[in-house]
């Protein structure tokens, strides 16, 4: 122990000031800026079931990497005395409904089913009408839609690409470790559609996997750009000779 002896005054001890200067820095609590910071760090997503008559799923989880946690969740139920009264009444509550979402929880992306091709034309144009509100909701707000079939979604989530609903309730339930089963079953499918893009995102962060559509577009534009050579030209004869 290292001892400080002074002309006139009692032998100070250095390392008692030392060790109460650490015990004042452990104490300071975060700040709210630091709080602020961790909670960027999350990556949000609004999943959307749309339905052509029934209940409209939404759901909305997020991600700090490690793992999930579901936000919000429900669906919407249009009556159908307003439906009546006006044809466009499930159209706009659709869109109220999200704008409202994205105005409160600030997603980072959108996920949203596709159109189920083995549907009848009446039925696959009013899914893709809904389906449309929701693309132009998300446009609106400026937030990025990403859009999965039905055998995607419950491949990803459930491991099982023809899973039931039943199914999907109990795999979303477990992965969100949720003290109960969300309901209804439109509710479950939208966090479902959130859950298959939150994977493929960290999937795609973290091995660098490259968008599929963009490198398509990448490959495709040299071809395009590609000037056609004229018949006269040394280099076609060339390639002829050949």
């Amino acid at each position: 122990m290292a001892v400080l002896r002074l002309p006139g005054n009692q032998p100070t001890k250095l390392w008692q000031g030392r060790g109460e200067r650490r015990r004042l820095r452990s104490m300071k609590a975060r700040s709210p800026a630091a709080s602020a910071t961790a909670r960027n760090g999350c990556f949000r997503v609004l999943g959307v079931d749309p339905a052509s008559a029934g209940p409209t799923g939404y759901g909305i989880i997020e991600s700090d990497g490690r793992r999930c946690r579901m936000l919000h969740y429900g669906a919407l139920k249009v009556a159908p005395k307003r439906q009546k009264e006006c044809l466009g009444a499930v159209l706009q509550e659709v869109h109220a409904l999200l704008c409202r979402l994205m105005d409160e929880f600030s997603p980072d992306a959108l996920a949203v089913e596709s159109v189920f091709t083995a549907l009848n034309m009446r039925t696959a144009l009013r899914l893709a009408e809904v389906r449309g509100v929701v693309l132009l909701a998300a446009a609106q707000r400026g937030v990025a839609v990403h859009s999965y079939s039905p055998r995607e979604v419950k491949a990803s989530v459930a491991g099982y690409g023809q899973a039931d609903k039943k199914q999907m309730q109990l795999m979303v339930r477990a992965l969100l470790q949720m003290t109960e089963t969300p309901e209804p079953a439109d509710a479950a499918d939208a966090l479902a559609v959130a859950l298959c893009h939150l994977q493929g995102e960290q999937v795609r962060q973290r091995f660098g996997v490259p968008d599929v559509s963009r490198s398509t577009k990448l490959r495709a534009q040299p071809r395009a750009a590609r000037a056609p050579v004229p018949r006269g030209d040394a280099t076609h004869n060339m390639r002829r000779a050949s």
